[in-house]
Formats: structure tokens, C-alpha cells, sequence
């Protein structure tokens, strides 16, 4: 198959299972502050990115020392809604809406996936937070 009908291929369900099987490892490391999986997760390159809500982070040395000094408590939330879109077999999009305990505000999230030879790894993130 060409790489143009490849990406005509929405959510192809085994595709989708895999990607969401790292979005689900992602966010288990996340929440429990499991750093070694977090760093595994994020592509290690240069051109990686992750835009915090209160940090601009370029480059997986940068994410990664941000997650080092991170305190791991607090990381705790409830996913209110989660979509997921494949695009052929490669390149995935996450988004996510989030509530955290004591916090009237709501969380959004976005990550962009692409299956390396690795496996699948985040290439782009953005956490931001809605006005309450």
C-alpha cells in the first residue's frame, strides 16, 4: 500500500489497541511517578517537545531533567475524556481531558505518537489548564 491510503486508515483497531496500550503505560507511569518508564516513553531526540503548564521544554535531555526534579506527589487525576486517532500505522494523536483532587480548574493533554522501530514513543506534548 501506498503511504497516501495508509493514512486514509482511521483507527484501525489493531493499531488503535497498540497505541492505546502505550497511552495506558504512559499514564500509569505518570500518576504513580515511575520516571525510567516516562523517559522510555518520550522519543529520545532533540526535536521532542513538551509543553507544560508552566514550562517550554525542547529536547528529550530537557524533559527528561524536568521529570528528575519533578516532586512525585500530587500526580494523581481522573481522565473525564480521552480521544485517540490513529493514522495508518505510524503516527497516532491522544488527547485527554483531567480533574485532580482539590483543583476547581480542568486539565487538557495532547501528545503526538509515532511508532519508531523502538516502538511507540512521543514526539510532541501539551498540558494546559482551563479557567475554572
Amino acid at each position: 500500500m501506498n503511504g497516501m491510503n495508509e493514512m486514509n486508515e482511521i483507527n484501525r483497531s489493531d493499531v488503535l489497541a497498540e497505541v492505546d496500550a502505550a497511552f495506558d503505560a504512559y499514564e500509569h507511569a505518570l500518576v504513580t511517578n515511575d520516571v525510567a518508564v516516562l523517559d522510555t516513553l518520550f522519543f529520545d531526540s532533540p526535536h521532542t517537545l513538551r509543553y507544560g503548564a508552566t514550562e517550554n521544554l525542547y529536547g528529550y535531555d530537557a524533559i527528561r531533567a524536568f521529570r528528575a526534579a519533578r516532586p512525585g506527589q500530587g500526580l494523581a487525576r481522573t481522565i473525564t475524556a480521552r480521544v485517540v486517532t490513529t493514522y495508518g500505522d505510524a503516527f497516532a494523536v491522544a488527547n485527554i481531558e483531567f480533574r485532580r483532587d482539590g483543583e476547581p480548574r480542568i486539565g487538557r493533554q495532547s501528545q503526538t505518537w509515532v511508532k519508531m522501530p523502538e516502538g511507540w514513543r512521543v514526539v510532541s506534548a501539551h498540558v494546559s489548564w482551563m479557567g475554572a
